[in-house]
């Protein structure tokens, strides 16, 4: 063999290499991850940073990892109630929603229910919690909905601004089931709803008023990056896009008619989308287009979590997966 044969040859071989490695890399993408939830849907996921997360779901399951994903540890809370949202305000003190109740823990570790809404409080009515919220150190907010006979009669908008120890009830300028709620300081933050609800505050919550979307689907989340841009999705691929507080929102085609349930931006111009049958949708200039990326389940996916490099979705019959940014 010649030399220049033979140095064709190791090229040609490296280059193989070369592309075999870039290839997986580009085909790595989200990565199912095991966590046993014993066949329970998981509604929502939440990581303080690149090691510690939670994930919590139907039968009341929550389940911590502290070491990136790797392992994930069962906690015992006392709840059979579906578990629908997490937050942590900061690195200690976080709470979490299962059905009627309210939890907060204060050492990321244990916790106990902070309030219980119970029937009889709403003329037997049964109350339903969905998101949490803080804005500032004391002052949080969840929002869900009242039903009887599994139809929905109310909204429920409650605050706290002693940190979670105490929880007291504010009427919304909207009667429809309230599904998210998002603050981007202390005195601005939206929740969206059912038939196209967005309620807007730009005081700190001590008022609400309904923003106009031209839209009458459901929303289910609502991600604003700073006082102006913000997003938000919903049923049969309904994504909006505002760029001056929510004055003002435009519809985004997603050529999709699959209901989209959870989005964040993790810069100005990248974003993520998340819904059912698996689907995975990504922007990378500022969610004007969408593009649909491998998410290897069909299961719904319910909810989304970035924390810098690492993002998590959750969803369907104990669905997790997981990625990593370059």
């Amino acid at each position: 063999m010649s030399t220049r044969t033979l140095k064709l040859t190791r090229f040609s071989a490296a280059l193989v290499v070369f592309l075999a490695l870039a290839g997986s890399v580009r085909a790595q993408g989200w990565i199912p991850s095991k966590i046993n939830t014993g066949g329970n849907d998981l509604n929502t996921v939440y990581f303080l940073d690149s090691k510690r997360g939670w994930v919590g779901g139907d039968g009341g399951y929550l389940s911590s990892t502290q070491d990136g994903g790797q392992t994930w540890v069962r906690q015992n809370v006392g709840t059979k109630a579906a578990i629908n949202d997490i937050y942590f305000r900061d690195k200690e003190a976080g709470f979490f929603l299962a059905g009627n109740s309210i939890y907060i823990t204060r050492d990321a570790n244990s916790w106990v229910q902070s309030r219980i809404f119970l029937p009889e409080e709403f003329e037997g009515a049964d109350v339903e919690l969905y998101s949490v919220r803080f804005s500032s150190k004391k002052k949080g907010w969840v929002v869900g909905s009242i039903s009887k006979k599994e139809r929905v009669v109310d909204s429920i908008l409650v605050y706290t601004d002693d940190g979670g120890e105490t929880w007291r009830r504010q009427r919304a300028p909207s009667r429809v089931e309230l599904i998210h709620i998002d603050f981007v300081s202390d005195k601005r933050g939206w929740i969206v709803g059912d038939a196209g609800t967005v309620l807007f505050t730009r005081d700190a919550g001590a008022s609400w008023v309904k923003q106009n979307v031209n839209v009458s689907s459901t929303l289910y989340h609502v991600d604003f990056r700073d006082d102006r841009n913000g997003w938000v999705v919903g049923e049969r691929g309904t994504l909006l896009r505002t760029t001056d507080g929510g004055e003002t929102w435009t519809v985004i085609p997603t050529n999709t008619n699959v209901t989209l349930l959870s989005i964040q931006f993790l810069n100005d111009d990248e974003g993520w989308a998340v819904g059912r049958s698996g689907t995975i949708l990504r922007s990378s200039d500022e969610g004007r287009t969408w593009i649909p990326q491998e998410s290897t389940t069909k299961q719904n996916l319910y909810s989304l979590n970035f924390n810098k490099k690492i993002g998590w979705v959750v969803g369907g019959a104990g669905v997790a997966l997981r990625y990593e940014r370059d």
